[in-house]
C-alpha cells in the first residue's frame, strides 16, 4: 500500500474504493523482456506498477519501434481499453524484474459505478489529454530544445524520486530520440546545453532531473 500512495491519484481516492481495488487485485509478475499485453489484444485489466520499468510501445509495418513512455512504480494504467472495450492501443514489455496488481475488467466495472471512482478516473484521463495535447503542439510548434525539455519533464513526472526529490528517468539516449523523432546526434547535442547549465545530471541508460523549473521555463521561452 505504501507504494501505491506515493501516486497521488491512487492516494487521492478515498479509503473504501482504494479497498475494494486492493481487495479485487491479483499478483502479476514478469521477467525481463516478458510482455504484459500486446498492441491489438483484448482489455484484461487495470494495474498497478509495484516494481520495475514498463515500456509503452509500438512497431510500425516496417518494424520500427516508437516508444511511448516508460511507467515505473506506483502508476496505475491500462484503463482506457477497459473504458471503449477496443483492443490494446500498445504493446506493454516489462524492462526488468516487474510486479504488479492487476484488477480485472469485472471489478473494475463495478468500481465506475461509484461516482468518486469515476470521477477519479475521469481526473486520469484528462490529465493524460493534456499531456498528449502538448506533445502533438510541441510537434508542431515548438523548437528542438523545448521539445527535449517537455518530453524530460513529462517522463520525470512517472519517474522515481530520490529523497532530494530530483527525479531518475530510466531512458537511453536512443530510446529518447526515437520517443521525440529526432536523430541521436541532434539530441545529444540538446542534452550537451541542459547538462552544462545544470538542468540534467547523465548517466548510464538513465537522466537525472536537477532543475526541473528551469526546464518548465525553457518549455515557455522556446
Amino acid at each position: 500500500m505504501s507504494t501505491l500512495l506515493a501516486d497521488p491519484w491512487f492516494a487521492s481516492l478515498p479509503l473504501a474504493d482504494r479497498k475494494s481495488m486492493l481487495v479485487s487485485c491479483e499478483h502479476v509478475r514478469l521477467r525481463p523482456g516478458e510482455m504484459l499485453f500486446r498492441q491489438g489484444d483484448a482489455p484484461c485489466g487495470f494495474y498497478a506498477l509495484l516494481s520495475g520499468t514498463i515500456k509503452m510501445s509500438t512497431l510500425s509495418m516496417e518494424g520500427r519501434e516508437a516508444i511511448l513512455i516508460f511507467l515505473e512504480a506506483a502508476t496505475w494504467f491500462g484503463e482506457i481499453s477497459l473504458i471503449d472495450d477496443m483492443p490494446r492501443t500498445h504493446d506493454a514489455t516489462a524492462l526488468d524484474e516487474v510486479e504488479l496488481l492487476m484488477l480485472d475488467p469485472a471489478a473494475f466495472r463495478s468500481l465506475m459505478q461509484r461516482h468518486t471512482f469515476a470521477a477519479a478516473i475521469a481526473h486520469m484521463l484528462a490529465r493524460r489529454i493534456r499531456l498528449l495535447y502538448g506533445i502533438v503542439e510541441d510537434a508542431s510548434l515548438r523548437s528542438v530544445r523545448a521539445r527535449v525539455a517537455r518530453r524530460l519533464l513529462l517522463l520525470a513526472e512517472v519517474a522515481q524520486r530520490q529523497q532530494d526529490q530530483h527525479a531518475i528517468v530510466p531512458v537511453t539516449q536512443e530510446a529518447l530520440a526515437m520517443m521525440l523523432g529526432m536523430t541521436r546526434q541532434t539530441l545529444s547535442k540538446e542534452l550537451r546545453f541542459f547538462k552544462q547549465h545544470g538542468l540534467i545530471r547523465l548517466a548510464y541508460g538513465k537522466i537525472e532531473i536537477l532543475a526541473e523549473n528551469k526546464l518548465f521555463a525553457l518549455c515557455d521561452k522556446e
